[in-house]
């Protein structure tokens, strides 16, 4: 059975210490059923001002507090943890002391921040790829933005360049688009 102490000591624990502090696999459970039972002898004191359902009210209310505390330090640890593996690929860190339901939101924000990657680079690809254009006039050899030489063309060559470099030299009026794919 868990008592007021044991809520307190693991908020206490989680604030001072850097890593996910272990809690059993029953915690939540526990904690819920130590609320329970502080809220009936709350709610059945005859005398609402007796010092018994006083101290219970008080203890139930500093309860709430720390367990809502202990989640919320859990939960930005958990972030941080996915800020830190997505950026290093190390993703099982500290997973030991996750309680079941925070290993899963662990996984999914990892699919999310694993997709919003995919479409940032689907973006930036698009922005940044590749264009092809017509060369409308003769142009020689030049060095792309990172310093390979490129050319020389003729007129009426095809090349499948850069965006940055095929914008460049369409507003040159040294080629267009080209319709051939």
């Amino acid at each position: 059975m868990i008592t007021f102490n044991d809520i307190y000591e693991a908020s206490k624990k989680e604030r001072y210490d850097i890593g996910l502090q272990p809690l059993s696999k029953n915690f939540i459970l526990e904690v819920a059923e130590y609320l329970e039972e502080k809220k009936e002898i709350s709610l059945k004191g005859e005398d609402v001002f007796s010092d018994v359902v006083v101290k219970t009210k008080k203890q139930l209310e500093s309860a709430n507090t720390y367990f809502k505390e202990l989640m919320n330090l859990r939960r930005k640890k958990i972030l941080n943890l996915v800020l830190i593996a997505s950026e290093t690929g190390i993703s099982k860190k500290d997973f030991s002391n996750m309680l079941e339901f925070e290993k899963e939101l662990f996984e999914d924000l990892m699919k999310c921040i694993e997709s919003s990657d995919k479409k940032t680079a689907k973006i930036f690809n698009n922005q940044n790829g590749n264009e092809k254009i017509v060369f409308m006039e003769e142009v020689g050899e030049f060095v792309d933005l990172e310093g390979k030489k490129i050319g020389g063309f003729k007129k009426g060559d095809v090349a499948d360049l850069p965006k940055q470099i095929s914008r460049i030299l369409i507003e040159d009026g040294k080629a267009e688009i080209s319709q051939v794919s």
